[in-house]
């Protein structure tokens, strides 16, 4: 393959950089659904949360990314049918595309689903650039089925978690007593749920190889852990009959703020671990193809290199720390009133959906997973709690996402083409 010996340090070097540029506009964009409850609800400032997610998006990203990153690398195209030197053109120009679509929206505040730029990016180079043969359409139909699926589920999850925390909690005659009884129950699910798919799927290519028992057990474990720091952190905590007199239920909010912090971890972990792979997975590839030489179906085969999650990972923190501000507000503060209780009811429910998602290899979008969420938690208090115009708005940019990461991954292909080939 003359194309790959003559171009292939420039080629790995712009697809580095573009797909750092695209792991930048997956953390200024989408790490606002880890953080944005939480800073809604006010359990966290934004500094704090932005301090989290760097910390558990990276973990999420580098330990559990993986699984969908193969999806996304080999999934959608038939590496059979492109060409090497087309592979690796589309890819880096799908990682441009997405990259691009993700600025233009994090500078308008709109939360849309990084998973859909890179699908329709990948979708878009594939099909119109090189032959509609080229794209695994069978394989589309989950992924698809998985956007309008996940967001219903984690609604209805959501739902059910909020209405447990009104009966159990809320609606008792003894309720910061309650709380404190039954909260750090909340933190051990959290733990061991989070543990759980990245022990038993995430772990094997950092070295650690474990059974089904003994990955149950490790989780167990965690999961005892997260509840003994939960239950230290909430004896601090006392009743404030000053804020009570305000707001009846002020001292309990303050008990789920602490248990906020934790399902804001594992939602910042869920993200990094589901939607590192729209940045890295269209990398993997081109790796792949220059390492083999130019030979698309043994890169199709071989793994995800280390370094490739790593470069995601610290492109997501840094899109966060940059730019991740202006979407956690729409997310946060702009769909429906947010207090704790009902924060951690969105978090909990989406870590879940999206954890379960990357343990199967789908890439889900955590912006639509989310948004269902919060959406559940405000049909949970009545229809009037939602800001219906915010809702539609969010929903117009999901539908024009998809087209139009295609349409720029069709351009930058032409121009990428006119330039190498």
């Amino acid at each position: 393959m003359s194309f790959i010996a003559d171009y292939g340090f420039v080629l790995l070097v712009l697809a580095c950089t573009f797909g750092f540029f695209m792991a930048w506009g997956v953390g200024a964009n989408d790490v606002a659904n880890a953080m944005g409850t939480s800073v809604g609800s006010r359990a966290l400032t934004i500094k704090q949360a932005i301090v989290i997610a760097m910390i558990f998006e990276f973990c999420g990203a580098y330990l559990a990314g993986g699984e969908v990153t193969e999806t996304i690398k080999n999934g959608i195209v038939d590496a059979e049918v492109i060409s090497a030197d087309l592979m690796v053109l589309g890819m880096m120009s799908a990682l441009l595309a997405a990259g691009t679509w993700l600025l233009i929206a994090t500078m308008k505040g709109w939360p849309v689903s990084t998973t859909h730029s890179i699908i329709g990016a990948v979708i878009g180079f594939a099909a119109v650039g090189v032959s509609t043969d080229a794209v695994h359409w069978s394989a589309i139909g989950p992924i698809v089925a998985s956007w309008v699926i996940t967001p219903f589920l984690s609604g209805l999850v959501a739902f059910g978690l909020f209405v447990s925390v009104q009966k159990l909690i809320i609606n008792t005659d003894e309720p910061f007593r309650n709380a404190k009884r039954f909260v750090p129950l909340y933190m051990f699910i959290t733990g061991f749920m989070v543990a759980l798919m990245t022990v038993t799927k995430g772990l094997k290519h950092v070295g650690l190889h474990l059974s089904g028992e003994q990955g149950i057990l490790l989780a167990l474990g965690i999961g005892v852990l997260v509840m003994l720091v939960g239950i230290a952190l909430l004896s601090r905590i006392q009743v404030d009959v000053e804020a009570d007199r305000t707001f009846h239920y002020a001292s309990v909010e303050k008990v789920f703020a602490v248990l906020m912090i934790f399902t804001a971890c594992s939602m910042a972990f869920a993200h990094g671990a589901n939607d590192v792979a729209n940045a890295v997975g269209p990398l993997a590839a081109v790796v792949g193809v220059i390492q083999s030489g130019g030979a698309a179906e043994i890169a199709a085969k071989s793994a995800v290199p280390g370094w490739v999650l790593l470069l995601g990972a610290i492109g997501i923190v840094i899109g966060l720390a940059t730019y991740g501000y202006k979407v956690i507000a729409t997310i946060g503060k702009e769909i429906t009133e947010l207090t704790p209780s009902r924060g951690f009811a969105a978090e909990l429910a989406t870590a879940s959906t999206v954890v379960g998602a990357s343990a199967i290899g789908l890439p889900v979008s955590t912006t639509h997973t989310l948004v269902g969420a919060v959406l559940g938690i405000g049909i949970a208090r009545g229809i009037g709690a939602l800001n219906l115009g915010v809702v539609g708005s969010i929903f117009m940019s999901w539908i024009i996402t998809l087209p139009a990461g295609a349409v720029l991954a069709i351009v930058f292909f032409s121009i990428l083409k006119a330039i190498f080939v």
